[in-house]
């Protein structure tokens, strides 16, 4: 499982970028997999998140870099052309289950729900995106889940920020956990990629 071999050389941290400014992809991603944290979601909520995995996949050599916000088939075949190594959906859909199925990388579709983990594990996806964390009932609710899906591992996200992560990290079914406080916005406005870099080390 590609998860497993990538969380053995990075940190199991994965930052929601939000490329808002195509100059800032790359010396955003740098910054970050200088601090150690390598695997990277380049989210489609801004028109530069393709082009963004391009230019990262080629030009930061470390980086393994993901999509984020992925809703559909055609964004996740577009983001793969592209270089995408995994993908990442805010839900689930029986769409993107098949697509990402006949393609058969790293997707973690978003469930929120009992009903929502039990058809993404259904369909061969024991790696989950718990999303909304905060909202869906977050630490009380993974531990809930950890019963009857004892094997699936979960990537919370939304909610989980520099004040709570670790505690999300504790969870046995927890295997990463994902934010936007990895970039913060003052920073990326200012362009101030030392300050990312120091982030993501003492991350």
């Amino acid at each position: 499982m590609k998860w497993d071999l990538w969380l053995e050389r990075a940190k199991p941290l994965v930052p929601v970028i939000v490329i808002n400014d195509l100059d800032d992809a790359v010396p955003m991603a740098q910054a970050l997999v200088d601090g150690g944290v390598r695997l990277l979601e380049v989210t489609l909520r801004t028109e530069h998140g393709l082009e963004a995995i391009r230019l990262i996949k080629r030009e930061v050599a470390d980086a393994i870099v993901g999509v984020g916000t992925v809703t559909n088939a055609r964004q996740l075949e577009d983001a793969l052309n592209m270089g995408a190594e995994f993908a990442v959906s805010p839900g689930i859909s029986q769409e993107l289950l098949d697509c990402a199925r006949n393609w058969g990388g790293a997707y973690l579709p978003g469930v929120a729900t009992p009903s929502e983990v039990m058809q993404a594990r259904n369909a061969g996806f024991k790696y989950q995106k718990f999303f909304p964390a905060g909202a869906a009932g977050g630490i009380d609710m993974l531990n809930a889940l950890s019963g009857p899906f004892y094997d699936v591992q979960f990537c919370p996200t939304g909610g989980v920020g520099s004040d709570n992560y670790r505690r999300y990290m504790s969870q046995s079914n927890v295997f990463a956990v994902g934010g936007s406080w990895l970039t913060p916005k003052e920073a990326v406005s200012a362009q101030n990629w030392q300050a990312l870099t120091a982030l993501a080390i003492a991350s």
